[in-house]
């Protein structure tokens, strides 16, 4: 199956160079990988232009201009240009498993989305891989968090993973679908502006559309480099578009990848 691994970033490349490291050591590559940026400075270009030739990787930068936080725009222009019929969304401070990749292939059915889990690294252990570069991680990891979910394991997957369809924990930074299911609902909604809910949106209208949820455990697996929570000043009015797809049963949005096919 041909696989497309979107990343979105912004203004972090010493985070993203480590992502980029980690899909390098994957043990099947991806068919392309799409760095989705939004907005970010000429270093984070300049990072993805020398990571170019260290790699047989194809890497595209999918670039649009700093006018905010407009992730699900950036998705979009990302997806709009993708060329496998299999899409991977990941954040540009996930390190990933090295199992990641085949995780995700070997679980795709038509019918379902995925929906992976993370496992969250420290403050003072961020400094440090970002300083040593080091992105071997275990179970036993020192400064991880949730550690269970740094389990890898194909048959505590089978036992644990499920077909379930319900919103908490949604997270866009560890999810796959088919791409014709995400043309077929309009893709993400671009009237989201700011942090929050459009990933719960984009899944509800799946839902509608009849794709369902497919959540894997000990599979997967990513870990998130620390950061600063994002500015939440845009959650009530991103409430609030979510609210609507699911009062009113929507399986598509006015607003989406159409803008950009």
């Amino acid at each position: 199956m041909r696989v497309s691994l979107i990343v979105t970033t912004y203004n972090r490349p010493e985070a993203l160079l480590l992502v980029l490291e980690s899909i390098r050591k994957q043990s099947i590559q991806p068919s392309e990988v799409i760095i989705a940026d939004d907005g970010s400075e000429d270093t984070t270009k300049s990072l993805i232009d020398e990571f170019r030739k260290s790699t047989k990787l194809k890497i595209i930068h999918s670039y649009q201009e700093d006018l905010g936080f407009r992730v699900s725009e950036s998705r979009n222009r990302a997806i709009s240009i993708a060329s496998s019929e299999y899409v991977v969304l990941i954040d540009g401070d996930m390190v990933l498993h090295s199992e990641f990749i085949y995780d995700h292939t070997i679980n795709a059915q038509h019918g379902y989305f995925i929906q992976g889990s993370r496992v969250l690294i420290s403050p003072n252990k961020t400094e440090e891989i970002i300083k040593t570069k080091e992105i071997a991680f275990h179970f036993l990891s020192n400064g991880i968090k949730n550690r269970f979910n740094a389990i890898h394991s194909n048959f505590l997957s089978k036992l644990f993973s499920n077909k379930r369809n319900y919103l908490k924990s949604i997270r866009a930074c560890n999810m796959s679908f088919y791409r014709q299911d995400c043309i077929e609902i309009n893709g993400f909604n671009n009237e989201f502006k700011g942090w929050g809910r459009e990933d719960s949106e984009f899944v509800v209208r799946l839902f509608n559309k009849g794709i369902n949820r497919k959540t894997l455990k000990f599979s997967a697996i990513q870990y998130h480099l620390w950061h600063d929570e994002a500015n939440r000043k845009s959650l009530l009015k991103n409430d609030l578009l979510l609210q609507k797809v699911v009062d009113d049963n929507l399986d598509w949005c006015e607003l989406g990848i159409n803008k950009f096919l």
